[in-house]
């Protein structure tokens, strides 16, 4: 008999494959009208022409079924990452005072494809959808084995290279001069945060989970152990402990709200 953890990640596994079948056969749907359109585009000009309602419909049901299955998948990376032991890992805090630290810099061993949900896939690929939001951006040091996370802002994506052009609002003083920085990062350098004012987004870690965190008071993201499980409401806030964040001998417990917190990347490591 499989063990509740076991049982849990293959009831997930159901729950994404049953939501991933009937996304298919909407998107079926949704290419039928294109054809239809695209062969008579006039019908449209037809009293009582119901294609573009039944295309509302349809993609608003996309939409629906696509973040459900994101929810799914990312409940599952929480589910696996619970089970896998993970190796100690200490960051510096970037401060957005006065005297904030260098930002240390993290290694990685692989990219971010996995955490790349469907409809997370899909708003990646749409530039509207992101731009202009903060997201969280894995930007490599002159050390080219060494990388950073840290909060920048989307204000370009290039559909030719797939690539969005972020601005990193608040640099470290380890950067050259103090004016705000530019960069260009493949997708799988991103993640998207929960939406804050859709609490349903932020995946249900469970206690002990490892994630990926903004550090109170700072701009960057470091390696965090879920404490709180389940919170109280979805909207409460996640109840982490940074690693390296000793006081006294003690790791603290700090408070991080839901939209910024996401999951580990594999294989991430200091």
């Amino acid at each position: 008999m499989a063990s509740p953890d076991i049982a849990g990640i293959l009831d997930k596994a159901k729950d994404l494959d049953r939501l991933k079948k009937e996304l298919e056969d909407v998107i079926v749907d949704i290419n039928k009208i294109h054809k239809k359109l695209q062969a008579n585009p006039e019908a449209i000009e037809k009293p009582g022409d119901p294609s573009l309602s039944r295309l509302k419909i349809l993609y608003a049901h996309a939409k629906d079924l696509s973040e459900k299955e994101a929810s799914v998948s990312d409940c599952l990376v929480a589910q696996l990452d619970a089970l896998i032991t993970s190796g100690p890992s200490g960051q510096q805090r970037r401060r957005i005072d006065g005297n904030e630290p260098k930002r240390k810099k993290m290694k990685h061993d692989s990219d971010l494809s996995r955490f790349i949900t469907p409809s997370m896939k899909n708003q990646l690929e749409a530039p509207a959808n992101l731009k202009g939001q903060q997201v969280a951006a894995r930007v490599t040091g002159e050390d080219a084995e060494k990388d950073e996370w840290f909060i920048v802002k989307v204000t370009h994506f290039d559909r030719e290279t797939k690539e969005f052009e972020v601005l990193d609002e608040e640099p470290g003083d380890d950067e050259e001069g103090s004016g705000q920085r530019k960069y260009k990062l493949p997708m799988s350098h991103i993640i998207q945060f929960p939406k804050q004012n859709d609490p349903s987004s932020a995946p249900e870690f469970p206690r002990g989970t490892h994630v990926l965190a903004v550090y109170p008071g700072t701009t960057a993201l470091y390696k965090a152990t879920v404490v709180n499980s389940p919170r109280k409401r979805k909207s409460d806030d996640y109840l982490l402990e940074f690693d390296d964040d000793e006081e006294d001998g003690t790791l603290p417990q700090r408070n991080v709200p839901f939209h910024k917190v996401v999951p580990l990347p594999e294989g991430h490591r200091q």
